[in-house]
């Protein structure tokens, strides 16, 4: 072989060489972040990252505890009806009474429900085996995210609890229809005005994320994996409370046989105003994770249309919301409480 032919494949070799390396460079650059690997601490005690495997999230959303049951209806937000029995009748058995219930409990799309009167108690709860009632009412929620009541709305709430009160001997003393429906646009007006929810989105700068990278550092701020892939949320302080705030990505990354090898490229982040409390302080929490997402994964935060966003500019939002918290506690709506969550359901 010649000096030129060895010099020639020489050089061959050397470009083969640096396009393989080029390629392996830009591989793993532009591979998913992966979660840090686990540390061992002295002592010689692993310290191991959390993982979410689906079954881990049934598991884990099973062993919640339960909120106490409380009564439902409330006048603010429904349409009541009085179902009164027979003085010289003997109270009616729980049992008795839930066999009466519809099959469904709405009417159209909106709630409907029945309580009774605890004799044992003396207070107003969903019917229950063992227990004995003196009396019954019976109620249609006004309005929801859906719209206001209407009059087929209100005739479905008519006919199911006049079935029960058949059912269980009792005589219904009913709204007039007209008012009701009135009122019920009327809340659903203001519902409509006050209705917040607010999102953030977290877009990678240059490298994507694998879901455990998502996972562990949206661990570290206290969200813990929700009850759908994709899905994490930040608890709220009390127990049987919506989450203060939700964290999303997507959920064909996280179901993927090797999602370590999912690229994900943006997070959103999402408040429901009037389901949170306002003592959470859930915007401010919101801002601070949405930045601390950023910072930390080599993000940027942005609005719902790509613009980025900066902590000066939020502050405006901030001023609003709290003038919008007034005006639903002026109102016995305040955000978080149990009208309000049903009401902007």
């Amino acid at each position: 072989m010649s000096t030129l032919q060895i010099g020639l494949a020489v050089a061959g070799g050397l470009v083969l060489a640096g396009v393989v390396g080029y390629n392996t460079w830009t591989s793993r650059k532009n591979a998913p972040r992966q979660p840090e690997a686990a540390q061992v601490e002295p002592g010689g005690l692993e310290q191991v990252e959390p993982t979410f495997s689906d079954a881990e999230v049934q598991e884990r959303d099973m062993a919640l505890p339960t909120p106490a049951k409380k009564p439902t209806l409330d006048a603010l937000i429904d349409v009541i009806a009085n179902l009164a029995l027979d003085p010289s009748a003997p109270a009616v058995s729980g049992d008795a009474a839930i066999a009466a219930l519809p099959a469904t409990r709405r009417a159209g799309t909106k709630p409907f429900a029945v309580e009774g009167f605890n004799v044992n108690t003396h207070q107003w709860e969903a019917p229950a085996a063992g227990q004995r009632y003196s009396s019954f009412q019976a109620g249609v929620q006004l309005a929801n995210r859906t719209g206001a009541l209407n009059e087929i709305e209100y005739s479905e709430f008519v006919v199911k609890t006049q079935h029960f009160a058949d059912a269980v001997g009792a005589t219904p003393d009913f709204p007039e229809m007209r008012d009701e429906v009135a009122r019920a646009r009327e809340l659903d007006q203001f519902a409509s005005g006050h209705d917040a929810q607010l999102g953030f989105t977290i877009r990678a700068r240059n490298a994507s994320w694998s879901p455990g990278y998502v996972h562990q550092n949206a661990g570290r701020l206290g969200f813990v994996a929700g009850a759908m892939a994709g899905r994490m949320v930040l608890p709220a302080a009390t127990e049987g409370m919506p989450p203060v705030l939700v964290l999303g990505f997507d959920s064909q990354a996280a179901l993927a046989e090797d999602p370590a090898q999912s690229a994900i490229r943006e997070i959103s982040l999402h408040l429901d105003v009037a389901q949170a409390e306002r003592a959470e302080a859930p915007f401010e929490r919101m801002r601070d994770a949405a930045f601390a997402l950023a910072e930390g994964m080599d993000g940027v935060v942005t609005d719902d249309n790509g613009q980025p966003l900066a902590r000066e500019s939020m502050e405006v939002i901030g001023t609003e919301l709290q003038t919008l918290y007034n005006t639903l506690e002026q109102r016995d709506l305040a955000a978080g409480s149990a009208v309000a969550r049903r009401l902007f359901s």
